[in-house]
């Protein structure tokens, strides 16, 4: 009977991963009496322990999802009386519009896949030159994550690479010569790397700058009472030169192939691409085609919105839904539900992530960290701000540093501690700090994330390491211009 359940426990999660979070459970409510035995803060010391454990579950989301792990430390710290579920629910309520963001907007582009997927198999096939097609694919997936979602445009490139590999492989398979081990597939199985990898960080570039860009945006624009286009504006003096750098970063790794890019599509292969694509192309129907015009008019009605603020984003996203499904005739619920499939995972998670904050709050955990730093110069804060969220970012995950320090600042408003100039300063160097760095790692983005734990990963040999490797010079180039941009135009 044991053993079944420890079988069953977080299902697949290699043993050691298993033992380490019943020995948290376990261990918590004994640390916290003894603590409170020998008269120690308890719920002090424990907050920074659960805080320790929960980041723990987020750096090893590749051998399992965070909800599990994460929300039974998050149940048992609610049960050990370190935060209460009023808390919880007044930190979501706070925080409704980054969750409807999440439930709506995503579910909305999953309508518009079809058109996104148009894009960029347009791009692969037509620009032969690879400096200039990876060029494109960072600008497109940059523009694209500003104004829709950077999971969605994730979701669309794996979706074109997954689909291009397996129309080679299936076309090239009926060839004699065909090996899976050839020179010709690996190469092929190389460039679609490279692209997968500018692409995610385009949406890390397009991310930054405005509200829908990343979950935490709107959380940080909600709690700073900023519109679209204030955001935007406010975001400019960073994510601009950070954008510029990015593609420079791009051109340079291309150029002069460094960090495992630069690999070329070798012409057999473009060829067979070619001709499936203008195969597909006169098989489409005129059904087919006035879907693609139909969702292209959707989406600028979208950016429409979105930058002149006509509701709330997830309220937007709602009725791109309804516009989508409604003139391409999806009306069968079971078709509908599918939208919400890759959204809703991490919007459960992100609740999980208000259960921690509540305990960070009650606890005042971060109290003595945020009083140190506002205690420094007024120039010095918002670099050591950037610097603090970007390296959290990359070892944990960039929403949930983002709910933590944003909160505190606002605290520190509240309290006359720091004027609003310095609140929108330290703002910005939250945001830039948890978008920028957090490319480092899987762990920091969930666009990141989801490209490594998705089906083509494997077939492309993208593992973690050769992530954070093929990342690293984007991170070292976006986090050194975001933080001189945040010391010299802020």
């Amino acid at each position: 009977m044991v053993n079944s359940i420890y079988y069953n426990f977080l299902g697949a999660a290699p043993n050691w991963y298993k033992n380490t979070i019943i020995s948290f459970l376990i261990a918590n409510p004994i640390i916290y009496i003894l603590f409170d035995a020998m008269s120690l803060p308890a719920g002090f010391f424990m907050g920074w322990i659960i805080l320790g454990e929960f980041i723990f579950t987020l750096a090893m989301a590749i051998k399992c999802y965070p909800l599990q792990p994460g929300g039974l430390i998050a149940l048992e710290s609610i049960l050990m009386g370190l935060t209460n579920t009023g808390q919880i629910y007044y930190e979501v309520e706070a925080n409704l519009k980054v969750i409807l963001l999440l439930v709506f907007m995503v579910a909305g582009i999953y309508f518009m896949k079809d058109f996104l997927l148009f894009i960029f198999t347009k791009l692969l096939i037509n620009i032969k030159n690879k400096k200039i097609l990876c060029l494109l694919f960072v600008f497109s997936a940059a523009f694209l994550s500003a104004f829709l979602d950077a999971l969605t445009v994730m979701a669309v490139l794996i979706a074109v690479a997954a689909g291009f590999y397996h129309v080679y492989k299936n076309v090239a398979s009926k060839e004699e010569s065909f090996s899976e081990n050839s020179d010709e597939f690996e190469t092929f199985k190389g460039f679609l790397r490279n692209l997968l990898m500018h692409g995610a960080v385009g949406t890390a570039l397009g991310g930054v700058a405005t509200t829908v860009g990343e979950p935490q945006n709107l959380l940080i624009a909600s709690v700073a009472d900023w519109s679209f286009i204030e955001f935007f504006l406010k975001m400019l003096p960073i994510s601009f030169p950070v954008f510029i750098a990015g593609l420079m970063t791009c051109y340079v790794v291309e150029r002069f192939s460094l960090f495992s890019f630069g690999i070329q599509l070798p012409n057999h292969i473009r060829q067979i691409l070619y001709d499936y694509d203008r195969e597909e192309t006169t098989k489409r129907s005129e059904s087919q085609n006035m879907k693609i015009i139909t969702q292209a008019i959707v989406a600028l009605i979208l950016v429409f919105s979105l930058a002149f603020g006509l509701a709330a984003v997830g309220l937007i996203g709602l009725m791109i839904i309804v516009l989508l499904t409604a003139f391409n005739g999806v009306i069968e619920e079971p078709k509908l539900g599918k939208a919400f499939e890759e959204a809703l995972p991490f919007t459960a998670l992100l609740v999980v992530f208000f259960a921690v904050v509540a305990v960070i709050h009650d606890q005042h955990l971060f109290t003595p960290v945020i009083t140190y730093v506002l205690s420094l110069k007024q120039e010095v804060q918002i670099p050591m701000f950037f610097m603090v969220n970007g390296i959290l970012s990359m070892i944990s995950d960039n929403v949930f540093v983002a709910t933590i320090y944003i909160s505190e600042v606002k605290a520190a408003l509240d309290s006359g501690a720091i004027g609003r100039e310095q609140f929108d300063l330290l703002a910005i160097a939250i945001n830039s700090g948890t978008n920028l760095p957090s490319v480092a790692t899987p762990n920091g983005q969930a666009a990141f994330l989801f490209l490594l734990t998705s089906s083509v990963a494997p077939l492309l040999g993208l593992s973690y390491l050769r992530m954070v490797f093929m990342a690293l010079p984007y991170t070292i180039v976006l986090s050194v211009v975001g933080v001189l941009s945040v010391i010299y135009f802020l």
